[in-house]
């Protein structure tokens, strides 16, 4: 009886089964790929892939223009299709449908033939128009309905994925360009306007993220370099990522919303601060001698103001914040939760707000990354009414841990792998023309590590796109903190030279941008010069136009008694210095490797370098710094690459 009712059982269960997957198949549409949609540019010129799912087995039919092809769904439901190579133009109509199932399809509109490219990296591809130079007058010119954006959400995931979790492509207006990546937009109105072809470019970017975050696994786990790392990941689950970003969420509301009215109580006057450690200002938080320290912290000022101070409206400059601030005076909120990137530090005291002597200023700023506070110069830091000024460096009294603790986000976005199987991983293989790569500050430390990581990317994207050597465009980092006295060693310039080593690789090019970053500002703001360079080097290697494409690059060198001869490439019509002064930015270094500045003069397409303090010099380095003082240019104006003659143990390499 027992066998009989397990038999019946199983019969039951198998029929149910049975009909739940009819049913599904039955009620099964098919889809495309969210990177598909109205508005986009599809690649010219190579076959088009196009794909999604369906119901298991179903024949999909489409229809491009008036180009028609067919696929059939495997039994996962999956299908791609491949329509032949375009011709710039456009818009054409996508059609695609189930044979047999009338109403099922999907019709996209307003699709253009063009060149795509692929933007990705971490924050300074991310930084948007409206953050950078010049917004309102660059976004309010933004009309060009030939360009199409598309951003890709950010989302983090263990294993590669099939799709991306959201994005749709918007046609390059005013109201769409606003929040799209500054370097992609800039590098496509420039290739749309030189070239005469529509423009897609898919933005696929998250700061602060190191390189290793956008490189597969299976590539990672080939290098001893990041294999142990990668396989750390093993542990992960989802759970790891909801409780980060529940953490996450918990600390963004401290930072915007001060604990328990501390914004109504700390700042007013009479409040007690007897107890308070005192700081000289402007400092870090690394100089703060407290250790790392992830929060916020409250700091007061107490000044006095002359009597011709208090009968007119007052300008406090605040100088350089690191990160996120809130100031007030007097008890009285002058600006909440500014971002160091905002343009201005500056604000209007107003008059009914001064007291007559002694007035109270109170900062509110977060530390976090391990940054934060308020960067040199001090002569930055002043009140003034226009006339004469206080200064407001020197002494003032902090306190930490007045508001709760921030959580110590673990920011999984960084971890091995994690975004290219979420914002990578679904966009192959979409038909695009290349890629633009800005990205480094997140692997300075291990700088000598991105020799192998850059190039191991390269090769893991191309090899996945089965497209060849796709063009790959990237930014060299730019200069970058406070300008050091004397020659010394440097991550970033480590780093720099790890950038120019992948050049060795074929069909890449590189945007040297030495001369155009922000000694305290790590996202400087002139991005449309960053496009510009891009796009030059584009120009020439991707549509072979007869253009210089990049400053003047290290050809050679030799010794000649007690001085250096250095040649160089992508010289143009001749090297000069840019600003006409004596060049700057050599070192020479004799066998003690202790390098000293140099005297430097051009010869033709060659400059000769020496200095008196090394008779018998080995070596020469330029542009070697975080932020290096350099000049020397070629006929276009683009900068001299950074370099060194020497291969001396640096201070990345273990």
């Amino acid at each position: 009886m027992k066998k009989i009712m397990r038999t019946g059982l199983l019969r039951f269960f198998t029929f149910f089964v049975l009909l739940f997957s009819i049913q599904v198949q039955a009620y099964a549409q098919v889809t495309l790929a969210k990177v598909f949609g109205d508005n986009m540019v599809l690649q010219r010129g190579i076959k088009i892939p196009i794909w999604g799912k369906s119901t298991p087995g179903a024949n999909i039919n489409a229809t491009l223009g008036e180009i028609r092809v067919k696929a059939t769904a495997n039994r996962q439901g999956e299908w791609k299709v491949f329509f032949p190579a375009f011709k710039a133009g456009g818009p054409y109509k996508l059609s695609i449908s189930e044979s047999g199932r009338p109403g099922s399809g999907i019709e996209l509109q307003g699709i253009l033939i063009g060149d795509v490219w692929l933007a990705s990296g971490q924050s300074n591809m991310e930084w948007s128009v409206k953050q950078a130079q010049d917004a309102v007058n660059e976004i309010a010119k933004a009309d060009f309905p030939k360009i199409r954006l598309f951003q890709v959400a950010h989302v983090k995931k263990l294993r590669p994925q099939e799709d991306v979790a959201d994005g749709k492509w918007k046609i390059c207006s005013p109201e769409n360009v606003a929040q799209f990546s500054a370097v992609g937009y800039y590098f496509a109105k420039k290739i749309h306007l030189d070239q005469g072809v529509p423009i897609g470019v898919i933005q696929s970017t998250w700061g602060g993220t190191p390189i290793e975050a956008w490189t597969s696994r299976e590539k990672l786990l080939s290098s001893p370099t990041t294999k142990a790392k990668t396989m750390a990941n093993d542990t992960l689950t989802e759970q790891h990522f909801v409780k980060d970003s529940l953490d996450q969420a918990r600390s963004w509301d401290i930072l915007y919303h001060p604990y328990q009215n501390a914004d109504k109580k700390i700042p007013q006057p009479g409040y007690n601060d007897a107890g308070w450690p005192v700081i000289e200002m402007p400092k870090l938080i690394k100089d703060f001698g407290i250790g790392p320290y992830e929060g916020l912290i409250w700091m007061r000022k107490k000044i006095t103001l002359p009597e011709t101070f208090s009968k007119a409206n007052l300008t406090l400059y605040i100088g350089r914040p690191d990160v996120n601030y809130s100031l007030y005076f007097n008890g009285t909120e002058i600006c909440k939760t500014v971002w160091n990137t905002n343009p201005g530090q500056h604000y209007a005291i107003p008059i009914k707000i001064l007291k007559k002597g002694e007035n109270t200023i109170t900062l509110r700023l977060a530390m976090l990354w391990g940054i934060g506070g308020l960067n040199p110069p001090a002569d930055e830091m002043y009140i003034t009414n226009g006339k004469a000024r206080i200064s407001l460096a020197g002494t003032w009294k902090y306190q930490k841990d007045l508001e709760p603790a921030m959580a110590k986000n673990r920011n999984y976005q960084y971890y091995p792998s994690l975004l290219f199987n979420s914002m990578i991983n679904p966009l192959i293989p979409y038909g695009i023309k290349g890629f633009l790569w800005y990205q480094g500050e997140a692997n300075d430390t291990a700088a000598y590590n991105y020799r192998k990581l850059f190039p191991m990317l390269i090769k893991d994207w191309r090899e996945r796109w089965k497209q060849g050597n796709l063009p790959f465009l990237y930014v060299q980092l730019p200069n970058f903190k406070q300008i050091q006295p004397l020659p010394s060693e440097s991550e970033w310039a480590e780093l720099r030279e790890a950038q120019a080593l992948t050049l060795s690789l074929p069909n890449t090019a590189m945007a040297c941008t030495i001369d155009i970053g922000e000694a305290d500002n790590i996202h400087p703001g002139n991005k449309q010069e960053v496009a510009r360079r891009l796009a030059l080097a584009a120009n020439k290697l991707v549509y072979k136009q007869d253009n210089i494409a990049s400053g003047p690059l290290l050809k050679s060198f030799s010794k000649e008694g007690g001085r250096m001869r250095i040649r160089f490439t992508n010289a143009g019509n001749g090297l000069i210095s840019k600003d006409a002064k004596a060049l700057t930015g050599f070192a020479v270094a004799g066998e003690d490797r202790r390098f000293h500045w140099a005297e430097a003069r051009i010869e033709g397409n060659e400059v000769v370098v020496y200095s008196e303090k090394v008779p018998h010099p080995v070596a020469v380095r330029y542009a070697w710094a975080d932020h290096p003082l350099c000049n020397l240019v070629n006929s276009e104006g683009l900068q001299a690459n950074p370099f060194r003659t020497d291969d001396w143990k640096g201070i990345t390499q273990k």
